[in-house]
C-alpha cells in the first residue's frame, strides 16, 4: 500500500522524499558509527585499562592482605568499589579458592564459586573482565575478579541526542531550501507540460505546441511532445482517408464473420462437452488417488516389466520413496526390501495366481515391525500386472502373544490353586512330625525323661549319638524345605485368587523408595553383593499424582523386579558399574513405572515364557518361578493394568507396568 502511494506521486516530490531518506539515513549511520566507535573504545581500550589500574592497587597494597582475612574485610573492599561506575561486578577469592564476598549491579551474574573455575568462566563471558592477585604473606595469594559494565554512560547518550537534533534541525532547513528549487526548477514546468498533453486530450487538437523551455531534459520532452503532435497531426489525415477504405472492407468481412460464428459455435459446444468428461475423469482419478492415500496399508501396482505404476503414501513411508521417484522404476529399485520376495511376485504375474507371505519383520526407525504380503494378480483392458499390499500387524501379533499369555495364566491358576490344596495335607504332617521329633528328643520334657527311664536308655547319650550322625541337622534341612514349599504353595494360593480389595490411593516415588530401601537390607541379596553400591537413577514424573491400587501388592512387584534387577547385574563379567534407573510417568489413561537395568539382559525365547508359572532360568534352590507370575497376575488382575518387558541381551531389561489412572470395578465371573 505505501509503494502504491509513493508511486502515485509526483516528480517532485518524490525527489523530495529520496532526499529526506537520504539525510536520515545519512543521519542514522552517522550516530550508529559513533556509538560503536565508542562503544569499542570503552570496551578495548578504557574498561581493560580501569580494571589492570584497580587490580595492581588493591595487589600492591595492604588493602589486599587485610581484606582476605575475614568475610567482613573482603565485603569493605566491595563496598570501597561500588562507587566504581564502569564496575559490573566484583568478587574476592581467598587463598584456598573460595569466594568470600561479591558485588555486582543490575542483573545478578553466575560467578564461580571457586577461583579455580574462573579461567572457564571469563572463556565464555563476553564482557571485560581482569583477575588479580593478592599476596598473603606466608600463604597462597588470592584472587580478585573484575567485570566492567557492557554499558555506556547516560552523558554520553544525552549528547549524542543533542547534536542528533541539531543536526536533523540543520537538515530540514536544507531540505525546505531544495524542495523550493525544485518546485521552480522542476515541477512547474513538468505540470505546465501536463496542462498542454490535457487540452490535445479534450480537444482533439493537434496542432497545440508547448512553449520552449530550458536545455535540460525537460525541455528536450517538450520538443519530443511537439514532435510528437506533428506526427500525430500527419496520421490523423493518413487514417481519415484509410478509414473510407476499412468501412468497405468491413462490410466484406462481416459476412464472413457470420459465416465463421456459426462453426465456432459449434466447435464451442464440442469442446465444452469434451472438457466436462476430462474434468469427470481428472475427479475420478483425485477420488481414487485419496482412497488409495488413506488406506493404512501399503499399495504398489506393478505392470507385467514389474514397473511401479501406483504408489501410495504408505508405500513411500515404509520404503522411504517418494511417489515422483518411484513410479516407472523397478518394483526392487524402488522398494529394496521387496527383492527377497521377486519369485513370488513374478509367480503372482505370470500365473495369475495369490500369493502371500505371512509374516516378515523390517526394521523401522529404532524398532522392528512384522508385516503380512499379499501379491494380487491384476488384468484389465490396459495389460496385466501385479498388486502388492504391505499390512503392518506389529499390533495384532503383540495382541495374539498377550492373549496367548492371559490364557496360559488363566489356565495355570486353576491347576495352581488345585495343586496347592492338594500339597498343603502332606506338607503340614511333614511340618508338624518333624517338630514332634524335636519335642520327643528333648531332654527338658519330664514325659521324655520317663519314657527313657522305662527303656533303660539316656536321653542324653541319645542326643550325642544323634549329634554325632548330624541328625538334627537333617532335620533342619526337612523343616527349611517345608517351610519352602509351604511359601510356594502360598503363593500358588495368592496367584489362583482373585482379589476382592478395595483400592486406595498410592504415591507411586514413595511405593518406589519403600521397596528399594527393603532390597538394599534384604540379606539374600548383601550375602553375594553389594546391593547398596549400585547407581540408582529416580525419574519422577512430577505431574503424576496419587494412583488407585493396593500399596502392600505393588510392593512386592517392585521388589521382585529390583531383585531380578540386582541378580541380572551381578551375572555380567565385565566391570561396568550396575544401574537401576526407576521412572514414574503420566500417559492417560495410565500411570506408567519402569524399571529398567544394565545387566545381562533376556533371550528372546526366555523373555516370551518370562511371566509363566515355575519357568525359571535359576539353578535348582535358587527361585521357584513364581515371582514374575504373582507379579503379572497382581498387575493384570487385581489393577486392570498392564505388564510388559523389553530386553537386549548383553545391554539391560527393561519392565514397565501400567495402572489405569480410574480403578474399575470387577465385573461377576470376569
Amino acid at each position: 500500500m505505501l509503494r502504491q502511494r509513493l508511486e502515485n506521486l509526483s516528480v517532485g516530490r518524490k525527489l523530495l522524499a529520496a532526499l529526506l531518506v537520504l539525510l536520515a539515513t545519512v543521519l542514522l549511520i552517522a550516530n550508529l558509527a559513533f556509538i560503536s566507535a565508542a562503544y569499542w573504545i570503552s570496551q578495548e581500550s578504557v574498561a581493560p585499562q580501569g580494571l589492570v589500574t584497580l587490580g595492581r592497587l588493591f595487589a600492591t597494597s595492604a588493602l589486599g592482605s587485610e581484606a582476605l582475612a575475614s568475610e567482613e574485610g573482603a565485603k569493605q573492599l566491595l563496598e570501597r568499589l561500588d562507587s566504581y561506575t564502569p564496575l559490573r561486578a566484583a568478587a574476592l577469592y581467598d587463598s584456598n579458592g573460595r569466594l568470600l564476598a561479591q558485588m555486582q549491579r543490575g542483573e545478578q551474574l553466575d560467578l564461580p564459586l571457586r577461583s579455580t573455575d574462573l579461567e572457564a568462566w571469563r572463556r565464555h563471558e563476553f564482557r571485560t573482565t581482569h583477575l588479580a592477585e593478592l599476596p598473603v604473606p606466608g600463604k597462597a595469594p588470592g584472587h580478585l575478579l573484575l567485570v566492567a559494565s557492557s554499558e555506556l554512560p547516560g552523558v554520553f547518550y544525552t549528547g549524542t541526542l543533542t547534536a542528533s537534533l541539531a543536526i536533523l534541525a540543520c537538515s530540514v532547513l536544507l531540505w525546505l531550501l531544495i524542495a523550493r528549487q525544485i518546485r521552480r526548477m522542476v515541477t512547474r514546468p513538468i505540470r505546465r507540460l501536463e496542462e498542454l498533453s490535457r487540452q490535445v486530450t479534450r480537444e482533439e487538437n493537434y496542432s497545440l505546441r508547448a512553449p520552449r523551455g530550458n536545455r535540460d531534459e525537460i525541455g528536450s520532452l517538450a520538443d519530443a511532445f511537439n514532435t510528437m503532435l506533428s506526427r500525430i497531426e500527419a496520421r490523423e489525415q493518413q487514417l481519415k482517408r484509410a478509414r473510407d477504405d476499412a468501412q468497405a472492407a468491413f462490410d466484406q468481412a462481416r459476412e464472413l464473420a457470420e459465416e465463421t460464428r456459426h462453426s465456432n459455435r459449434r466447435l464451442e459446444l464440442e469442446v465444452q462437452v469434451r472438457s466436462k468428461i476430462e474434468k469427470k475423469l481428472t475427479g475420478f482419478q483425485n477420488y481414487l488417488n485419496s482412497i488409495i492415500d488413506s488406506m493404512p496399508s501399503a499399495l504398489i501396482a506393478l505392470d507385467e516389466q514389474l514397473y511401479v505404476t501406483q504408489w501410495n503414501q504408505e508405500a513411500s513411508t515404509l520404503s522411504g520413496t517418494p511417489m515422483d521417484d518411484a513410479l516407472n522404476q523397478p518394483v526392487f529399485l524402488a522398494f529394496p526390501s521387496l527383492k527377497p520376495f521377486l519369485p513370488q511376485i513374478r509367480l503372482t504375474a505370470e500365473k495369475h495366481k495369490v500369493e502371500k507371505v505371512e509374516r516378515v519383520s523390517w526394521l523401522v526407525g529404532d524398532a522392528v515391525h512384522h508385516y503380512a504380503l499379499t501379491f494380487y494378480p491384476l488384468m484389465g483392458g490396459t495389460g496385466r500386472g501385479v498388486v502388492i499390499r504391505i499390512d503392518d500387524i506389529t499390533q495384532r501379533l503383540s495382541m495374539e502373544e498377550l492373549m496367548v499369555q492371559s490364557e496360559k495364566m488363566l489356565s495355570v491358576g486353576g491347576l495352581a490353586a488345585g495343586m496347592a490344596h492338594e500339597i498343603n495335607n502332606p506338607l503340614g504332617a511333614i511340618l508338624h512330625n518333624v517338630q514332634n521329633i524335636r519335642r520327643r528328643l528333648s531332654p527338658e520334657l519330664d514325659r521324655n525323661q520317663q519314657q527313657a527311664e522305662a527303656t533303660g536308655i539316656q536321653l542324653e547319650a541319645v542326643n550325642r549319638y544323634l549329634e554325632a550322625r548330624e541328625v538334627p541337622k537333617l532335620l533342619d534341612d526337612i523343616h527349611q524345605a517345608g517351610a519352602r514349599a509351604a511359601k510356594i504353595v502360598s503363593n500358588m494360593l495368592a496367584f489362583s485368587r482373585r482379589s476382592n480389595r478395595q483400592l486406595a490411593p498410592c504415591q507411586l516415588p514413595l511405593l518406589l523408595d519403600q521397596a528399594l530401601e527393603i532390597a538394599s537390607n534384604d540379606f539374600d541379596l548383601t550375602e553375594g553383593f553389594d546391593f547398596k553400591g549400585m547407581r540408582i537413577t529416580r525419574e519422577f514424573d512430577p505431574h503424576l499424582g496419587p494412583v488407585p491400587g493396593t500399596a502392600n501388592e505393588l510392593e512386592q512387584v517392585l521388589l521382585n523386579l529390583l531383585k531380578n534387577a540386582a541378580q541380572a547385574i551381578h551375572q555380567r563379567e565385565d566391570d561396568e558399574e550396575g544401574h537401576i534407573t526407576l521412572r514414574t510417568r503420566l500417559n492417560p489413561p495410565w500411570a506408567e513405572i519402569q524399571v529398567e537395568d544394565n545387566g545381562v539382559g533376556i533371550p528372546e525365547p526366555v523373555r516370551k515364557r518370562i511371566f509363566e508359572p515355575f519357568f525359571t532360568t535359576k539353578e535348582v534352590g535358587q527361585g521357584t518361578g513364581l515371582g514374575l507370575s504373582v507379579s503379572y497376575f497382581i498387575i493384570t488382575n487385581n489393577h486392570k493394568g498392564q505388564m510388559e518387558v523389553q530386553s537386549k541381551p548383553g545391554q539391560g531389561t527393561c519392565f514397565t507396568l501400567r495402572l489405569p489412572l480410574t480403578s474399575t470395578p470387577e465385573q461377576p465371573g470376569a
